[in-house]
């Protein structure tokens, strides 16, 4: 037991023998966090039992019910935990409550702590008391809070805090307009099933607790302990009826683990600024020396050495653990047609930067487009006028811009292809799928299909989920969609993160009947710990994404990276604290891998990360593609390596 400890307190990027063990022990649910310790079927000195519940271990399981007269019971961990994270199924019978108890500490002559509790489809949190026979004498609900903070505000009891909270309840009550289109994305049923097996995967951080059903969303609650609460976790079963668990897996996340920092032999590491201010980067000849620079947030850097920069506007370095940084992907382009190269930045507002020449100064900035409501965004010609175009979503619909042909400073024209209701704020792809010569447009509910000739309507819809909802079940969707040829078959695939703030990397293998009529399959590249993933690499938060080919075989490759810290410092998304790797995954053409293809993946770094855009460039012109990725850990240039070696 020990060497396996020892294999799964590894950073998640060297899973290698503890992933397959993982992947057996947790077959048939998701699990995201590497354990610590893993129950595996037999009661040993470790399990405690108090009050009256009977408790025995048989088949992988630990089943427990509450003899006639009893009031119930539980089963205490012997080690204590702070913070502790805990995944398990559970199956509870008609009249059986079951919970999960943390910080359980000795009062008086029983326990006192913090329940989960689990009766039929009711779920709820609170601060219990527990007496010797296992009867919970007292039961305070805590009071609800979560989302994307880690320490619980104090409670507002004024009477304004109550009348806004009524009018959120009378506004859901009473919601009204157009119908919500049918998607073919759709969230799962997560609400509790009694009498079913059930997933429940608890996170005890600071001064909140927060429970997920069923890859649902969050339930949370201030615990009022000032983080200072301690004590052992436990099982709990009361009321009448048999509750069952297995698959009972807890970590201390009070411990967290940063690797020693490595690299590819293949990439050469320069980190060219270690604050946080942007997550896109754009490159450029900004000073038209002949010699590519690099923008990332306020800053251009000048190469060929990039240790000289100057603002392009005000910097102001961010706080990764509370701040979101404005700049979510850069672009270049002469949008004035002056000869000097501007720079567009966004989401969420779309601001273009003029480029002032020779003159020492930051530029001149304008706002145009106020609203982009995706957080990716793909600039790329789209009507083949050789001048490329911002594609995102807002309003509920997709669309398109250009700049005003006599201004480009002034507000957009914005082509709207979408009906409303059809946006994500995750995943966007450009890209031709039909093989009509012309670009289409993706998210994760599917691709429109650019029309012969120029219109102001409405594109052809073709219904295809390219994204899931996975843990958490808050989003679905990955950032930019790549579209290629995967496997070889002359024609083109779709390549993507299946959610942003969660697992999952896939390729979607196109398919064409004998009529011509397109089809995908869905073939998983990597998923959570529960499963067996390409190389045993597994990673969340895959917010940033990039396509373009690292080994020179003419092949397309895929890149991405984990956000460290995605929705800021807290258990809100699955493995938050996980190492910020970036990989390239090759594109290997394999027929005897499923669709024909497979992806094997190469460590670039595993202290960066990705942001929400990678940048792909040759920088230095040697004709190897270089990655920049601009982070809340830094902005970095990954040299490769490729043509030096030869």
């Amino acid at each position: 037991m020990r060497g396996l400890l020892t294999i799964l307190l590894a950073a998640s990027l060297t899973i290698s023998f503890a992933q397959d063990d993982l992947s057996k022990l947790a077959a048939g649910s998701s699990l995201s966090f590497v354990p610590d310790y893993i129950f595996k079927g037999t009661l040993s000195h470790q399990w405690i039992p108090q009050g009256g519940a009977r408790w025995q271990a048989q088949n992988g399981e630990i089943v427990a019910a509450t003899p006639s007269g009893a009031k119930g019971g539980t089963l205490l961990f012997s080690q204590s935990y702070q913070d502790v994270a805990l995944h398990a199924m559970f199956k509870a019978g008609a009249g059986a409550e079951a919970g999960f108890l943390v910080r359980l500490e000795k009062y008086n002559d029983g326990w006192q702590g913090i329940l989960v509790s689990i009766t039929g489809e009711q779920t709820g949190h609170y601060k219990v008391i527990i007496d010797a026979t296992g009867a919970i004498i007292e039961k305070e609900p805590l009071r609800t809070t979560g989302s994307i903070i880690r320490l619980a505000p104090p409670p507002d009891t004024s009477q304004a805090a109550r009348n806004a909270a009524a009018a959120r309840n009378n506004q859901r009550g009473n919601q009204s307009g157009a119908p919500r289109p049918a998607l073919p994305l759709e969230r799962s049923a997560t609400t509790v099933r009694p009498g079913e097996w059930n997933l429940v995967e608890i996170f005890m951080d600071a001064d909140i607790i927060r429970a997920f059903f069923n890859d649902g969303r969050e339930s949370a609650a201030a615990t009022d302990d000032k983080a200072a609460g301690f004590g052992q976790v436990a099982l709990y079963v009361g009321g009448t009826g048999e509750v069952a668990f297995k698959q009972l897996f807890l970590k201390d996340i009070g411990m967290r683990t940063m690797p020693a920092e490595q690299s590819s032999t293949r990439f050469k590491v320069q980190r060219i600024n270690d604050m946080y201010y942007s997550w896109g980067s754009a490159a450029g000849d900004f000073n038209k020396d002949g010699v590519t620079d690099i923008v990332s947030g306020p800053y251009i850097y000048f190469g060929p050495d990039y240790t000289r920069y100057r603002e392009i506007f005000t910097a102001v370095p961010l706080n990764p653990s509370k701040d979101f940084t404005a700049i979510n992907c850069q672009y270049v382009f002469d949008f004035n047609g002056d000869g000097w190269p501007d720079i567009l930045s966004g989401p969420p507002v779309a601001t273009v930067y003029i480029n002032p020449g020779n003159n020492s100064r930051r530029w001149d900035k304008y706002e145009v487009i106020p609203a982009v409501q995706s957080e990716v965004t793909v600039f790329k010609d789209i009507d083949g006028d050789n001048k490329p175009e911002l594609v995102f979503g807002t309003g509920g619909a997709m669309c398109y811009a250009r700049p005003d042909a006599s201004d480009a400073t002034k507000p957009w024209k914005v082509q709207v292809i979408s009906e409303k209701g059809f946006a994500m704020a995750h995943g966007i792809g450009v890209g031709d799928i039909d093989g009509d010569g012309r670009m289409d447009i993706l998210n994760p509910n599917g691709w429109w299909e650019q029309p012969a000739t120029a219109t102001t309507g409405l594109w052809t819809y073709h219904p295809q989920a390219f994204a899931r909802y996975g843990h958490r079940n808050t989003g679905a969707g990955g950032a930019v969609i790549g579209v290629y040829d995967v496997n070889g078959d002359k024609l083109n695939d779709v390549v993507t993160s299946l959610n942003a703030h969660g697992f999952g990397l896939g390729w979607y293998e196109q398919k064409r009947d004998a009529a011509g009529n397109i089809s995908f399959v869905l073939h998983i590249i990597s998923d959570d710990y529960a499963t067996k993933n390409a190389g045993n690499v597994t990673f969340s938060q895959i917010h940033g994404t990039a396509f373009a080919d690292i080994d020179g075989d003419g092949i397309t490759d895929f890149i991405a990276g984990k956000r460290y810290y995605s929705h800021l410092d807290n258990y809100f998304d699955p493995d938050p604290y996980g190492a910020p790797v970036i990989y390239v995954y090759r594109t290997v053409r394999n027929t005897k891998a499923p669709g024909g293809a497979e992806f094997v993946p190469e460590l670039v770094h595993n202290c960066s990360g990705g942001g929400s855009d990678i940048l792909t460039a040759d920088l230095d012109r040697d004709g190897a593609i270089d990655i920049v990725s601009p982070t809340d850990r830094g902005t970095f240039i990954f040299w490769n390596q490729q043509r030096k070696k030869k």
